[in-house]
């Protein structure tokens, strides 16, 4: 018998690269998507004939508990959130009801289903947001400082509750910044990328973007769900950090990107208050010591290799784009 695995946001970044690794693992993979006036399975649809899409919604407890009846899924992976850290401020209310209490909904739905399903919770690094250590580990006090932050710990605080009262495998990966060329173009990396190859072939002037000195541990996102499946193959459920340990900064960002087609960002780059965020977060850095100690987990793809990867991606997307 094949292994069912259910995700939630699978038409995302990382639901996408997840369903992609877990096809080749052997699963059968069940997708919920959400009923909207404009569906968009771009990033699933080189494997969309391979997988089930259940419609559902983190809103509506009704439809998990009936996914979950009608899948009977081994594996739950919850990857769906309202998950642009910006929007949270304008959206703090919807951020919440979808990205802290979902994971409510959805534990719930597990426990009264079958409490034998092994259940992933994409924490955030940006739970700790006011770092009170560097690097962060999974001992570090949460300091969140943004509407997603605060949302990301009530669903990490919850998960480890329902662990601990109701005994089920519910595990928490708490995932430092991983990109790729399927990031959504509101993300500075992707928007980063995207401008720099606009900007080469001449369909772009500038880059309008916001704190230059903001540090961030990036690493690949199709890397990083390696080890979202190898913590629901441990005995016990726990959580880990997920990280390169290697911290970068936006400019740093911005000198990878645009070094890679031969142009200098200083000439192309105006700092934008409209992009600095109401509270902060200057330097994030995991330590995954324990990911890479108790899963063998390590990142495969450099910072370098990551950007440069993103870059000729989105120039080919471009030039088919404009027949160029």
């Amino acid at each position: 018998m094949k292994k069912r695995a259910f995700i939630t946001g699978i038409t995302g970044q990382d639901g996408s690269y997840l369903a992609e690794f877990l096809l080749k693992m052997g699963y059968e993979v069940y997708g919920m998507v959400r009923r909207t006036s404009t569906l968009n399975f771009e990033r699933i649809r080189h494997i969309q004939d391979q997988v089930t899409l259940i419609p559902g919604d983190m809103l509506d407890q009704t439809s998990l508990t009936n996914a979950l009846r009608e899948i009977h899924p081994q594996e739950v992976y919850n990857l769906a959130a309202q998950s642009f850290v910006q929007t949270s401020w304008v959206q703090p209310v919807f951020t919440g009801d979808v990205t802290a209490l979902g994971v409510t909904r959805l534990l719930d739905a597990i426990r009264t289903i079958d409490p034998e399903i092994r259940f992933y919770q994409a924490s955030s690094s940006e739970m700790f947001g006011k770092v009170q250590e560097v690097p962060q580990r999974e001992t570090t006090p949460f300091y969140p400082r943004s509407p997603y932050g605060v949302a990301k710990v009530y669903g990490h605080w919850i998960t480890v509750n329902y662990r601990e009262s109701y005994n089920l495998h519910a595990t928490s990966g708490i995932l430092f910044n991983h990109e790729s060329s399927r990031r959504g173009y509101e993300f500075v990396t992707r928007k980063v990328t995207h401008t720099a190859a606009k900007i080469k072939l001449g369909l772009a002037k500038e880059l309008r973007i916001g704190n230059l000195d903001s540090q961030r541990d990036w690493g690949f996102a199709g890397d990083y769900v390696e080890a979202m499946w190898l913590m629901l193959q441990q005995d016990k459920p726990d959580d880990y950090v997920v990280a390169t340990g290697v911290t970068h900064s936006v400019e740093k960002l911005l000198n990878v990107a645009f070094s890679t087609l031969d142009l200098d960002w200083k000439q192309y780059t105006v700092q934008d208050e409209r992009f600095m965020r109401p509270a902060e977060v200057d330097l994030l850095v995991g330590d995954p010591t324990k990911a890479g100690q108790q899963l063998g987990w390590e990142p495969k793809v450099s910072f370098e290799q990551l950007i440069q990867m993103m870059v000729e991606s989105d120039l080919q997307l471009l030039k088919a784009e404009h027949n160029l």
